[in-house]
């Protein structure tokens, strides 16, 4: 329940974050380039160090577990919802503009539709990386399934770590076939694909 509780809690900010951050820079290919990029260059820093760092400014809550975990899932999303925007069909988008659409109505009627499976896959890849990497909220004091790897590897005690990571195996595996049904239900007609900078 603890490991969920930060799973769910960062997916949904990140995803009310990334989305509407991916849909403005997919009308801004050139502010675009910077941005993503630094999103993939912060990728780079781990989240164990992520969470020290905001440990030493904050303490020990759940706040630094939080930022860390939603740093950690905004690049997909980010970047999924950008390229599903700003790569919508042209000529599409533009025979929406000639029968007199909104700006407004072809983003909701047209690029957005256009984007979900893409969309979608950024969510997905988010999600099975938080699911993998809330272990480490256990190194701020914090519970979640990362306490049977952290006491067990104080303990010295194998089976608890073998425990843990099969449990957070098995967890990541079922939300991920979940997720593959979900996507297959919804978008049986499209061939969205996922990008990776």
């Amino acid at each position: 329940a603890e490991h969920g509780w930060y799973v769910s809690v960062s997916i949904v900010i990140a995803t009310v974050i990334g989305v509407p951050a991916g849909i403005f820079l997919g009308y801004r290919p050139r502010l675009a380039f910077w941005f993503i990029n630094l999103f993939n260059a912060g990728r780079a820093i781990p989240s164990l160090g992520l969470i020290l760092l905001f440990i030493l400014l904050i303490g020990f809550t759940d706040l630094p577990v939080f930022i860390a975990l939603i740093a950690m899932s905004l690049p997909p999303i980010v970047t999924n919802t950008y390229a599903g925007i700003y790569h919508a069909d042209k000529q599409l988008c533009d025979a929406a503009r000639a029968m007199g659409m909104t700006g407004w109505q072809s983003l909701t009627g047209l690029r957005l539709p256009l984007a979900m499976p893409l969309i979608f896959s950024g969510f997905r890849t988010a999600l099975l990386q938080l699911i993998a990497t809330a272990v480490i909220a256990a190194y701020a004091g914090a519970g979640g399934l990362g306490r049977f790897l952290i006491d067990g590897l104080g303990q010295q005690d194998v089976p608890q770590i073998i425990s843990g990571a099969f449990i957070v195996s098995v967890l990541a595996i079922i939300c991920d076939l979940i997720l593959l049904a979900l996507r297959r239900l919804l978008f049986r007609h499209s061939t969205g694909y996922s990008v990776q900078h």
